[in-house]
């Protein structure tokens, strides 16, 4: 088995409270010159809910559905919880780590496609975290591959959608008449493409997403029509983003006629945080309404225990270096490959202690 002494769960933080909404996106905003009056215009979205991320409660429960599975394996590793923005901070709980004798870390990340927020910048959060406790030569962060297309992860969004369809069609809605919007994070066209330029001019971040989105639509609502739609871009406007908008699509929609009700799959996330409870469940929702159109929002992933199980099967490819060709995959472009350690580990002082 390969030597990993903790878990660290990576994710992406959110304010506590209201007092914490400006500074926590500052945070997120870091080195790009945004204004205050500016990040109100996202505040409110936290400020509808008391100021309090969802992403923290559901981050929590994670941690402690992904200890129980464990436990019930009996992989006797602690999991330990980390964030970009906001507290716990990934220095911090690598500090805890390191004081309990725990140096060799195998991260799980909240993100499960290949980019730049999902990929490199936790590679540089990984190597700041270390660097900031003095760990650089002494410590090492693994993480698992991107599970886009691993079947915990696919799985609920099967029966997800198979159960939103017939929602739909015992409300009389003709399933020819449904359309299945797959939804994902906007990012830039720029960082699309550089996530993998030999997939095209959406890289590998929307080749992913496309190929899980077929293996989604054919097992859970085959015949519907489906398509990849974005939300939650934000930025300087006179950057290319990826598009459709959802908010257009549905407009598109109306506008052409034979639509009656959309399914909305959030399978760029793995929980239910802001841009699911706000983009979707408000904005893309009321999109909805105007249109006359039924509505339905698939839950995400979350604490599915086909998800947590399947994150756990993650943990235990690395612990036993499960080769390549016997990792579980649904889409042609799977399994995604390991990534290069951050920090460095000496095998002699594993022995020492």
């Amino acid at each position: 088995m390969t030597h990993f002494n903790a878990i660290l769960l990576s994710s992406f933080g959110g304010p506590e409270g209201q007092d914490d909404v400006i500074p926590f996106l500052r945070n997120v905003t870091a080195g790009r010159g945004v204004p205050d009056d500016r990040l109100e215009e996202v505040a409110h979205h936290y400020r509808h809910f008391g100021g309090v991320s969802p992403i923290n409660a559901q981050n929590r429960a994670l941690k402690s559905a992904l200890e129980a599975e464990l436990a019930k394996r009996g992989i006797e590793l602690p999991v330990y919880w980390g964030n970009r923005n906001w507290a716990p901070y990934f220095a911090d709980t690598v500090a805890e780590a390191a004081a309990n004798g725990h140096t060799r870390l195998l991260a799980l990340v909240t993100s499960a496609y290949t980019s730049y927020s999902g990929v490199g910048q936790y590679r540089e959060d990984f190597e700041k975290a270390l660097a900031a406790n003095d760990l650089s030569d002494r410590a090492s962060i693994d993480r698992v591959r991107e599970y886009f297309d691993h079947p915990g992860f696919v799985t609920p969004l099967i029966d997800g959608t198979r159960a939103a369809v017939q929602r739909l069609t015992d409300a009389g809605h003709e399933a020819s008449a449904i359309r299945i919007l797959f939804s994902t994070h906007s990012i830039p066209t720029a960082a699309a493409k550089a996530s993998g330029p030999e997939f095209g001019d959406g890289g590998a971040y929307e080749a992913q997403h496309r190929a899980v989105a077929e293996v989604i639509s054919r097992d859970a609502a085959p015949g519907i029509p489906w398509q990849l739609v974005y939300q939650s871009r934000s930025g300087d406007p006179r950057v290319p983003w990826l598009e459709p908008d959802i908010n257009d699509v549905i407009a598109d929609l109306h506008d052409e006629g034979g639509t009656t009700a959309v399914v909305v799959v959030p399978f760029g996330f793995v929980s239910d945080h802001m841009e699911v409870l706000w983009d979707l469940d408000n904005e893309a929702k009321a999109s909805a309404e105007e249109a006359g159109f039924g509505f339905e929002r698939v839950p995400t992933s979350g604490v599915h225990p086909a998800f947590v199980a399947g994150l756990v099967d993650l943990i235990e490819e690395r612990l036993n270096d499960v080769p390549i060709e016997q990792r579980p995959h649904l889409t042609p472009l799977g399994p995604w490959p390991d990534h290069e350690t951050v920090g460095s580990y000496l095998e002699v002082e594993a022995a020492a202690r």
